[in-house]
């Protein structure tokens, strides 16, 4: 993937060779060109302010020496001795997302005139700020954590808590609802930077923006640190205290005799199961303790999560409510039941692959027109069932509308059979219980 940087810093005197060079605009093809890494390491040694693309999702700056931050204004001064351009950036990983950025205020990373001097501090602080912002979709917790909090983990896990987290576009019940993880990755109280008056808060560095690699994932490699989506999960585990860490009989304190748990994500306004509870009686018939649950944005999440981690097998159709699969055990299985549409693009992106990096054993269900609703709406012959790809020509919001806003289902339960049995045939508690 192409990988572009604007390095926006100058240099004087001494550094004028550097200078010259940090005006480029740097394109590379990947992120491993040593000349490249050679120059970032030398801005960062330079203690000067650098934004760049992490990704073609999100901006990231970082200044350090005398900085200073007036949230009130969306404002992040430094001394013209770092700088002298000015940077303007929306501190969510979305940044192409014009509906999402609708929700985010623009930051400014501003240099101060050598007539006009910084603005005085009001609070000195000897740990590093991170400011980013909650705008977006906050509310749907797939953006939530692909956008928000996996980023955050990314950028802020390597000061080991030694961090000030200065929030923008807060929302207090969303901070309410991840208070656990905020406080697994920082140490202090969170500042609302909206809230925060005409206060200035002075730190020894700012980072502006988080880091983004892919949806709900971590690439290992591009991590200073060497940080994986198992590290990720293993902070979510300690945050809200989840006892399986695999779906192991090994590592499960319950007898071996026990039923394996089935946890449906069961929807309430598209994409809802018709015959949900018919899906349930013939799992309960295989042999699942099945459980049925309809997370929204009101939900406990740190009771929701420790029902996730009991699961040894999860099924939902395609929709933010799958970003529990996070909370489930290593080795538990994940079936992603997908609508009518050619939507695999989008059902591989957001879930199957995220699933594989998270050691789930993936499976999936994909919906045929006579388990779908759509065959009421259109006729046999409609571009809705001949032609997918002639309504995602129209458009996101096109495409959202037929298949995934306007789009129940009815799996059929002898299909849906096979499915559940080959989940229970690759579970240990599955095999225990055939013997």
């Amino acid at each position: 993937m192409v990988l572009s940087l604007c390095i926006l810093s100058l240099i004087r005197g001494k550094s004028q060779d550097l200078s010259d060079r940090s005006r480029r605009l740097v394109s590379i093809a990947g992120e491993d060109d040593e000349g490249n890494r050679v120059l970032l390491d030398e801005l960062r040694e330079a203690k000067r302010p650098m934004c760049a693309e992490t990704n073609r999702r999100s901006d990231v700056c970082e200044a350090s020496g005398d900085v200073r931050v007036r949230g009130s204004s969306q404002t992040i001064f430094v001394s013209p001795d770092l700088t002298n351009q000015e940077w303007k950036m929306k501190p969510y990983a979305r940044k192409h997302d014009q509906r999402a950025l609708a929700n985010v205020k623009e930051w400014t990373v501003k240099p101060v005139s050598g007539q006009t001097p910084l603005p005085a501090c009001t609070d000195n602080h000897t740990v590093p700020a991170v400011v980013f912002s909650i705008g977006g979709y906050a509310g749907n917790l797939f953006h939530d954590f692909t956008d928000v909090l996996v980023p955050l983990f990314l950028t802020a896990r390597r000061f080991r808590g030694e961090v000030q987290f200065v929030v923008a576009d807060a929302r207090a019940w969303w901070l309410s609802k991840f208070s656990p993880v905020l406080r697994k990755l920082s140490n202090y109280e969170i500042v609302d930077a909206d809230a925060d008056e005409d206060a200035v808060r002075c730190f020894p560095t700012v980072v502006a923006g988080l880091t983004f690699h892919k949806e709900l994932g971590v690439d290992s490699t591009k991590s200073p640190t060497g940080y994986s989506m198992a590290d990720f999960q293993a902070m979510l585990r300690e945050a809200y205290g989840l006892e399986r860490e695999a779906a192991d009989v090994a590592d499960d304190k319950w007898d071996i005799r026990r039923k394996p748990r089935l946890l449906i994500i069961s929807r309430k306004v598209s994409r809802v199961f018709l015959n949900e509870r018919g899906m349930s009686d013939m799992a309960m018939s295989l042999g699942f303790d099945v459980r049925v649950a309809d997370p929204d944005v009101a939900t406990d999440i740190g009771k929701f999560a420790r029902l996730v981690n009991s699961a040894d097998v999860l099924i939902g159709v395609h929709g933010s409510g799958l970003a529990n699969i996070v909370f489930l055990p290593r080795g538990a299985v994940f079936i992603q039941v997908v609508p009518i549409g050619k939507l695999d693009w989008l059902t591989k992106n957001t879930f199957e692959n995220p699933s594989l990096e998270m050691e789930l054993k993936y499976l999936s269900y994909q919906i045929q027109a006579d388990e779908s609703t759509l065959s009421d709406q259109y006729p046999k012959d409609h571009p809705v069932f001949t032609d997918p790809q002639s309504i995602h020509r129209k458009g996101w919001d096109e495409l959202s509308r037929v298949y995934l806003e306007n789009q129940n289902l009815k799996p059929h339960l002898s299909r849906l059979r096979l499915t559940l049995l080959e989940a229970l045939n690759i579970l240990p508690h599955g095999r225990a219980m055939a013997q």
